[in-house]
């Protein structure tokens, strides 16, 4: 993805302009759906935007729908019809951002600050032809540069583009934490802020845990994780995008009053202050369980198993493999419970070719992942996991593991129990600090 301002003076100008301190920082704020839920949070919005104005700072403002208008207009089409063009069902579901862009600019103004609104297509913000998850292909930062040159603050609606015919498309739900990041990297942002209904990254969800702590700091790669195996603050593409483009983002709260000290900052490995053994622990509801047996045990029978599910754009996550007494092999895995019976379907279509036994399916279960980038120099950090969780007497169902990252499928009813003991295991409880 190419993310550039077109006009190579404005990007030497700001290239030469940010590499000196005394030049005003850039900051993109964001702010979600709850954020802007109604008229009045939209002037409290307005008089954060002021204020960080007010600072001598360069501001760049996104906005998603206010709270729980994407999920009316989407409503609307279904109701009309389930099986619409996507391109249409797309210009219905982005008004609602259009509409908060509009009502900040007009709220900004009403405090004696400059604001214009912008569509994604006024940027433009161009994306590919998938219609409800497109992919950003590239952003022109030059008329949003050229706004603030003028102290203006241009209010830019989130989750939308335009894709190569015209047409509007959006970018999947959370897709304005996308267009923020997106932004922030054309426009040469010292800082994206996220602003949400929580005040930064947590060790774990503190609605489980309330030794949960808040983290002053977080890798890319850690939120990466954390965000693809169950933890909702920020969404996985756009931590990505964070990652690659090389944006500082921060997460913060957009309730309370807030200083550079406040919130969460993603940045990359090499500028975290301290590397911990686990940063994080996660947790999914979201997963199905599904098992063949006797399957075939010959070369190739993997890929015969999966191939047709990845065609079908199934996501196959935790695998599980074990050879029986009978030279036959059971296959477990999971899938997200809203392609369980599809995924069955598949499977089924595909019993006489390849020939196995039983399948077993269970929505009753819960991923568990501990995150950390330490984990890449040091042992023991499963041993502690099993440990604990054999202690509670919990059963692992399967394990799998990345690089920084454990994950375990277990009973559903044991999810909380695990997420307490793990959370005081690896020492991150509030009351005992941080700790391997």
């Amino acid at each position: 993805m190419s993310i550039h301002d077109c006009s190579d003076d404005a990007a030497r100008s700001a290239d030469s302009a940010f590499s000196g301190r005394s030049a005003p920082r850039t900051v993109v704020m964001k702010f979600g759906g709850t954020s802007v839920k109604d008229l009045e949070r939209i002037r409290i919005v307005a008089e954060k935007v002021r204020k960080e104005r007010a600072k001598g700072q360069r501001v760049a403002v996104v906005v998603s729908a206010m709270s729980g208008v994407t999920n009316q207009m989407v409503d609307y089409c279904r109701t009309l019809n389930a099986q619409a063009d996507p391109a249409e069902y797309d210009a219905v579901v982005a008004s609602g951002e259009q509409v908060t862009s509009g009502l900040l600019a007009i709220a900004l103004g009403a405090l004696g600050v400059p604001a214009r609104s912008f569509q994604g297509w006024q940027i433009p913000l161009l994306t590919d032809e998938m219609h409800g998850c497109a992919a950003i292909e590239n952003v022109d930062g030059t008329a949003l540069r050229q706004c603030m040159d003028q102290g203006i603050v241009p209010v830019i609606a989130g989750f939308q583009g335009v894709d190569a015919k015209g047409r509007i498309a959006t970018l999947g739900r959370g897709g304005s934490d996308t267009s923020a990041v997106a932004l922030a990297a054309a426009i040469k942002a010292d800082q994206c802020d996220i602003y949400t209904d929580v005040d930064g990254i947590y060790t774990t969800d503190p609605r489980i845990v309330k030794q949960a702590r808040r983290l002053e700091q977080i890798t890319y790669e850690e939120m990466l994780e954390l965000a693809s195996v169950g933890a909702k603050v920020l969404q996985t593409r756009s931590v990505g995008l964070a990652m690659r483009e090389k944006v500082h983002v921060r997460v913060l709260s957009s309730f309370v009053e807030t200083d550079e000290n406040s919130g969460t900052i993603v940045v990359d490995e090499d500028e975290s202050v301290e590397k911990k053994l686990v940063t994080g622990i996660a947790y999914s509801m979201d997963d199905a369980k599904i098992t063949i047996r006797q399957v075939p045990d010959e070369p190739g029978i993997a890929a015969r198993i999966f191939e047709p599910l990845s065609a079908a754009g199934l996501n196959v996550d935790m695998i599980v493999q074990s050879i029986g007494a009978d030279r036959s092999t059971n296959m477990t895995f999971t899938v997200s419970k809203g392609d369980e019976d599809r995924a069955c379907q598949i499977l089924e279509e595909m019993r006489p070719e390849i020939g196995y036994g039983d399948l077993n399916t269970s929505k009753n279960v819960a991923k568990i992942s501990v995150v950390g980038v330490g984990m890449r120099s040091n042992t023991g950090v499963a041993t502690t996991m099993f440990r604990t969780l054999a202690e509670k007497g919990i059963n692992l169902q399967v394990i799998s593991t990345s690089e920084i990252k454990i994950s375990v499928l277990i009973d559903a009813e044991y999810m909380e129990l695990a997420m307490r003991a793990l959370h005081t295991a690896y020492g991150l409880d509030a009351a005992e600090g941080a700790g391997a």
